[in-house]
């Protein structure tokens, strides 16, 4: 076996492991109320053999890390299967360091989720090794991005110690206005969550069955001597074409239910053959996650925080804002030496300018700019209990759309990390 077949091993044996600690965390907490005898004792027990099975993903993990650098020639954070399987590994560590100074058995069983989900959703990417463009042959590279994802991780942490608290003190049977209101907000984040693991199970669906699109552009350019010239540019499908690239036709379109073209062309403005894939991708996140959310209630029969709720009934609100809120503050200076400083140094050595107003450096300003108005609103204004938690959750959304949504929405320097 090859480095390259070994180091994906390793990948998938941690991925087993990570989901596996989630069920045992899962066992710990809602089981206690079947051991009549000790349920602490119980809850302490699979705690232990869920946070074991969690070191020892990791230490696979660190394995695919390691075997991937070697086979590459670079460390592995260069593009967005390998940033996001990293970042997954710095969220298992982020939870170890956590849990081993609170020793709350339920955070597992919503933070190891959050790192499932982010290496399930790294799986959706091309695992090709591809080598580095030179605007990241520098050492730089190291030490902005692993910095950037370790503080992000701890921000994911303090995203699930939050939604805990949300799910530990919101009245799911309220009537009032400000119940209804919490009520909805937490369904939306586990909506905006399931619409994330729906897109996964989804792709991979449509990757086992083979289904392919391919669609075709040809644009007319001038060059610099003023000749005209045909750009002719490609873009494939795995998810069946609901909407196609503005100004295409298909080249090759297997049918699906019965759906022999896609429906409609992506708007003009819209312009760009990737555009109407990532228009389409959209489309069908929603639709696979309305889908598993609406079958989820119908099994439940409830809102499904309301069904979630029971597991987070022993549980202090208290000790769970106070972790969220020290995640966050262990994630913040890190993420202001590793997202700002040490990346505006590296601008200035790969572009000659500190900073250009590029979306990803402007997206990381305002994650900064959010996280620095928690702190502040935590400090001075008192901001804690429901006030944090909401904004610890959002907060995490905001680092999200960062990391996942300007590489493959926006155009721009950092664009390489969407290949």
């Amino acid at each position: 076996m090859n480095t390259e077949s070994l180091s994906g091993t390793f990948l998938l044996i941690a991925f087993i492991l990570y989901t596996l600690s989630f069920v045992v965390y899962g066992i710990a907490v809602t089981g206690k109320k079947w051991s009549s005898r000790d349920p602490e004792n119980h809850v302490k027990r699979w705690g232990k053999f869920g946070l074991v099975l969690t070191l020892i993903g990791f230490a696979s993990q660190l394995g695919y890390f390691f075997t991937r650098w070697y086979t590459a020639g670079h460390i592995p954070v260069s593009n967005m299967f390998e940033f996001l399987t990293f970042l997954s590994m710095m969220i298992a560590l982020a939870f170890v360091i956590v849990y081993s100074i609170y020793r709350i058995t339920v955070l597992g069983m919503f933070a190891m989720p959050v790192c499932v989900i982010i290496l399930a959703y790294a799986l959706v990417f091309p695992p090709d090794i591809q080598p580095l463009i030179p605007a990241l042959q520098s050492y730089w590279l190291k030490i902005h991005v692993t910095t950037a994802a370790f503080a992000e991780a701890f921000f994911a942490v303090g995203f699930a110690a939050g939604l805990m608290y949300l799910l530990r003190v919101v009245n799911f049977k309220g009537t009032s206005k400000a119940d209804r209101r919490e009520r909805r907000g937490v369904e939306v984040v586990i909506f905006v969550v399931l619409t994330t693991v729906a897109f996964v199970i989804t792709v991979f669906v449509f990757k086992g069955i083979g289904y392919e699109a391919r669609f075709v552009s040809e644009v007319t350019k001038i060059d610099q001597n003023g000749q005209e010239y045909v750009e002719t540019s490609t873009v494939d499908y795995v998810l069946p074409p609901i909407v196609k690239p503005f100004n295409s036709k298909a080249e090759t379109m297997q049918p699906f239910l019965g759906m022999n073209e896609p429906l409609f062309a992506a708007p003009s403005w819209m312009n760009g053959i990737n555009a109407g894939r990532k228009l389409n991708t959209f489309i069908w996140s929603l639709i696979a996650g309305l889908i598993l959310y609406v079958l989820l209630r119908l099994i439940l029969r409830k809102q499904i925080g309301a069904a979630i709720q029971p597991a987070t009934s022993g549980m202090d609100p208290e000790d769970l804002d106070e972790i969220s809120y020290r995640a966050i503050a262990i994630g913040f200076p890190l993420f202001t030496l590793g997202a700002l400083i040490f990346a505006m140094i590296w601008a200035h050595e790969a572009w000659g300018r500190f900073w250009g107003w590029d979306p990803k450096e402007v997206w990381a300003l305002i994650t900064w700019l959010y996280y620095t108005a928690y702190l502040h609103f935590r400090l001075s204004r008192g901001w804690q209990g429901r006030k944090s938690a909401w904004m610890a959750v959002i907060g995490f959304v905001v680092v999200m759309f960062t990391n996942v949504g300007v590489n493959l929405i926006i155009a721009g320097l950092h664009s390489y990390a969407g290949v």
